[in-house]
């Protein structure tokens, strides 16, 4: 609704501009047209007659933008903590609240008059920690008919319910017109009731609670809410003040003396029960003290009573080590003894193993020498001639032996050893060095 409103608006501008814009247009033509008809009258050419004016164009787009205005105008915004009423130019106010938020009002005829409907403050005299003050704080009596002067803040706000009445009722501003005419006419009214004394000190909360309720009550009745009264300070007329603080001061002594009077008292009677105390310490510590020595000879002569039995006890379990030493050494010997038996049976065990195993190895060793003797006693029978070779063996390892047939067929080396040695046949061959020729017919191997 709001951006329709300056949408109207605009449209209603842009119509007047050009209504305006357009009839300034045909003046400044004809205008023109006239200055060159002048002109032409002296010898130049004639100008070209124009259209007349569109007054009647120009009067319709005044009308048409007319109508987006008024359109704009029955369209209110109300902002956020504000409250309106209607005010009819017929009706006068009408009833109802417009709270925040967008409404439509007829427009030329219907207007809206803002409320805030936020907290309001009252204050009378001087507030700490702002630099706003009023010109003087309230002036009331007191009872004795002393002048004082409070320092009063009251918090209120409209009622939304009641915008209509506070209207067309009160006057307005309703911050200078009614709330402080009500709070200072309660404040007055109260405070001959009570003495100085009692405003300041003794009876100030009941005095506060009386007023509140007293404007709360009065401003209620004209569609102001009150939330809170505060009396911040109360100011006392300079000779009661004097009054008071010396008053104060002689109440201040006469308590001081008071106090160190109870202090001294207290001191004394601190004295006599740390006397008191002192000697009931003392007894008590001997008391304690005979106690602690008949409790240690008690407690010596019951120690005697159980160490005796201790000392028996220790020594019969000494008794009882040693006849368990004296057998464990027994039991150790007799283990030793047949630990010795066992080792020495079984040491002659494995001698006589070793002498079966030696005699078992000898008597095989025998046979299988006998044996062999034999089976070389059958070959030498068969060959006499291993004879010399078994002996020419073990004459030295540096002889070589070769062995031939006694007639020499089919053997490779038969013609190569009688080429170096002259042949076999016919007697004893010649051949290297550290070689032997065996012949069977032959008794001994020749050596050369």
């Amino acid at each position: 609704m709001l951006a329709l409103k300056y949408l109207l608006i605009a449209a209603g501008v842009l119509l007047l501009t050009a209504a305006f814009a357009i009839t300034l247009y045909d003046v400044w033509i004809h205008m023109e047209y006239r200055w060159k008809k002048a002109a032409a009258e002296e010898g130049a050419p004639a100008p070209i007659e124009p259209e007349p004016v569109r007054w009647r164009f120009g009067v319709w787009l005044v009308v048409l933008a007319c109508l987006p205005l008024v359109m704009s105008e029955s369209i209110i915004v109300i902002p956020s903590g504000m409250g309106g009423v209607r005010t009819s130019q017929v009706r006068g106010t009408l009833p109802g609240t417009l709270y925040a938020g967008t409404h439509v009002v007829v427009p030329l005829v219907e207007s809206v008059q803002l409320f805030d409907l936020r907290d309001r403050l009252f204050t009378a005299g001087a507030v700490q920690g702002t630099s706003k003050t009023s010109a003087e704080p309230l002036d009331v009596q007191s009872k004795e008919g002393l002048n004082i002067g409070l320092a009063v803040t009251v918090r209120y706000r409209l009622d939304p319910r009641r915008l209509d009445y506070i209207e067309s009722h009160l006057p307005q501003p309703v911050d200078a017109g009614i709330v402080p005419a009500v709070v200072a006419s309660a404040w007055r009214e109260l405070t001959p009731k009570y003495t100085v004394q009692e405003i300041f000190s003794s009876k100030r909360q009941v005095v506060r609670g009386e007023a509140a309720e007293t404007i709360t009550r009065k401003l209620h009745s004209d569609g102001i809410l009150v939330e809170e009264v505060m009396l911040r300070n109360v100011e006392l007329p300079p000779q009661y003040a004097a009054g008071l603080e010396n008053l104060l001061l002689k109440e201040q002594q006469d308590n001081e003396l008071s106090v160190q009077t109870d202090m001294k008292q207290k001191e004394v009677r601190i004295a006599e029960l740390e006397a008191q105390a002192d000697a009931k310490r003392r007894v008590t510590a001997a008391q304690a003290t005979a106690q602690a020595k008949v409790v240690e000879a008690k407690g010596e002569s019951d120690a005697m009573k159980y160490t005796l039995p201790l000392k028996q006890k220790e020594i019969e379990q000494a008794k009882l080590e040693a006849e368990a030493q004296k057998e464990s050494t027994i039991q150790n010997a007799q283990a030793q003894a047949q630990a010795k038996v066992i080792d020495s049976q079984a040491e002659l065990k494995r001698r006589q193993l070793l002498a079966q195993a030696e005699a078992n190895r000898i008597r095989v060793t025998a046979s299988a020498t006998d044996a062999e003797m034999e089976a070389e006693g059958k070959l030498l029978n068969q060959s006499p001639l291993l004879i010399n070779k078994i002996i020419a063996e073990r004459l030295s390892d540096k002889i070589q032996l070769v062995m031939v047939p006694s007639d020499g067929k089919f053997f490779f080396a038969n013609d190569l050893f009688r080429g170096l040695g002259g042949g076999l046949a016919g007697g004893p061959q010649h051949l290297p060095l550290g070689t032997r020729s065996m012949n069977p017919n032959e008794g001994d191997p020749a050596s050369h």
